[in-house]
């Protein structure tokens, strides 16, 4: 019997058989394409999916004065044929004001469950107004208060609760991030990640984790 159990303990010792469960644990880690593909599958559950980690990604701009600046925002479209992201904020966003000077962009996203980080870049275009129209009117009407005439976000107020919110058509602003560069590290074992360019084709190279 003890030496049944050695064996078994030399097995599950072997690093031949963490390969093996890598493998049959996340086969979309062992090749570029597989690896691609996974991200997109995930950034697009993002959007239906209110619980997925993807719904809610981090976007970093750039200040005025050069110093980075990053909040947790929601992930309305992902597009995989064009690799754009798209995201709503209100005019008077500080974000807003960051892409009119530095239109670029970075996105970050950690998906636990299959120990992924997605790290994006690109450049970011903005439309408002009538080109927006059609994306006002499939917002319902309690989340149209994040799109507000009233104050700018992070004006001073004399308590927490002291601003109303006016629900205004013209201050929905719709962002859409152009990727042109994909990090993607998967924490499995072992470790890898890829670098994926629009500028190479999007056919993506390994690198050091």
């Amino acid at each position: 019997m003890n030496s049944d159990l050695d064996r078994s303990s030399r097995k599950s010792d072997d690093p031949s058989n963490s390969r093996i469960s890598h493998r049959e644990h996340y086969p979309w880690a062992t090749s570029l394409a597989g690896m691609h593909e996974f991200v997109w599958q995930r950034l697009v559950r993002g959007v239906a999916d209110r619980r997925s980690p993807a719904r809610h990604p981090t976007l970093a701009t750039v200040s005025a004065n050069g110093l980075p600046s990053a909040r947790t925002v929601v992930l309305r479209a992902a597009t995989p044929a064009t690799h754009c992201l798209e995201f709503h904020t209100a005019v008077g966003s500080e974000k807003v004001a960051h892409l009119q000077q530095q239109p670029i962009a970075a996105v970050h996203i950690w998906d636990a469950t299959p120990r992924l980080q997605i790290r994006g870049v690109g450049r970011v275009s903005m439309a408002r107004g009538d080109d927006v129209a059609a994306v006002w009117e499939r917002i319902p009407e309690a989340s149209r208060r994040a799109y507000s005439a009233g104050p700018v976000p992070g004006s001073p107020i004399d308590g927490p609760d002291a601003w109303v919110a006016e629900p205004d058509p013209t201050a929905l602003v719709v962002l859409t991030l152009s990727l042109d560069r994909l990090d993607v590290l998967h924490l499995g074992e072992p470790h890898r990640r890829a670098v994926f360019e629009r500028g190479s084709g999007w056919v993506g190279t390994w690198v050091v984790p």
